[in-house]
C-alpha cells in the first residue's frame, strides 16, 4: 500500500512538471502573441494546429496527464496535513497555498478547456474564429477577473510545485540550495504571471480592434 502511494505521488509530481508544467508555460507564451495583434496570434495558432498528429499529442501528453495530476492532486489536497515538526511555518503556508491553488487551477482549466478547445473542436472553428471567440470572452470584466485569478493560481501552483519537485527528487537537498531555489521560483512566478496577465488584457484590446473592422 505504501509502495503504491509512493508511486502515485512520484508520478503525480513528475507529470506536474513534464508535460503539464511545460505546457502551461508554453501556452501562456503562445497567448502572449496576442500582444502583437490578431494576425500574430492567428499565425501562432495555425502553426501549432499544423503539428502532425496534434489530437493524439493533446490527448496522451496533455489531457490525460493533466487529468491524472488534477484528480490525484484533489486527493492529496483533502487528505494531506501540515507537518510543523518537519517544516517551517512559511513552508506549511506554502503547502496550504499549493493545495488551494491546485483546486482553483483545476476548476479554471476545466472551464477554460470547454470555453476554448472543446468549442473549437465541436464547431470546427478556424484560427481567426478562435481569436474572435477568445477576445470576446475575455472582454467581459467578470471573466477577466476570473481568468486573472486562474492564471495567477496556475502559475503559483507550478512555481511552488517546482520547488517541491526539486526537493522530493533530491536535487535541492540542503537548506542553502532550497533557499536559493525559493528565490529562483519566486522570480519565475512573477515573470510567468506577467506574461499570462499581459496576454489576458491583450485579448480585451483585440476585442475592440475586431469590433471596429
Amino acid at each position: 500500500m505504501k509502495h503504491r502511494s509512493f508511486f502515485h505521488r512520484r508520478l503525480h509530481s513528475l507529470l506536474g512538471v513534464i508535460p503539464v508544467g511545460f505546457f502551461l508555460v508554453e501556452h501562456l507564451i503562445t497567448n502572449h502573441e496576442a500582444t502583437k495583434g490578431a494576425a500574430a496570434y492567428v499565425e501562432q495558432v495555425e502553426w501549432i494546429w499544423g503539428i502532425p498528429f496534434l489530437p493524439v499529442l493533446e490527448i496522451f501528453f496533455i489531457f490525460l496527464p493533466l487529468l491524472y495530476h488534477g484528480v490525484y492532486g484533489l486527493y492529496i489536497a483533502f487528505t494531506a496535513e501540515n507537518n510543523l515538526s518537519n517544516f517551517s511555518t512559511f513552508r506549511n503556508i506554502m503547502f496550504m497555498l499549493q493545495r488551494v491553488t491546485g483546486v482553483i487551477t483545476l476548476i479554471f482549466v476545466t472551464t477554460h478547456v470547454w470555453e476554448t478547445r472543446l468549442k473549437v473542436a465541436l464547431y470546427d472553428y478556424n484560427a481567426e474564429q478562435l481569436t474572435s471567440l477568445t477576445a470576446n470572452l475575455l472582454s467581459d470584466p467578470l471573466t477577466q477577473v476570473w481568468y486573472a485569478i486562474g492564471i495567477v493560481a496556475a502559475v503559483f501552483h507550478f512555481s511552488n510545485g517546482m520547488w517541491s519537485f526539486l526537493v522530493s527528487w533530491g536535487v535541492t537537498v540542503g537548506p542553502r540550495a532550497q533557499r536559493i531555489s525559493s528565490y529562483v521560483w519566486a522570480v519565475v512566478f512573477v515573470l510567468v504571471s506577467y506574461v499570462g496577465l499581459r496576454a489576458l488584457f491583450a485579448f480585451s484590446e483585440l476585442a475592440n480592434q475586431l469590433a471596429q473592422r
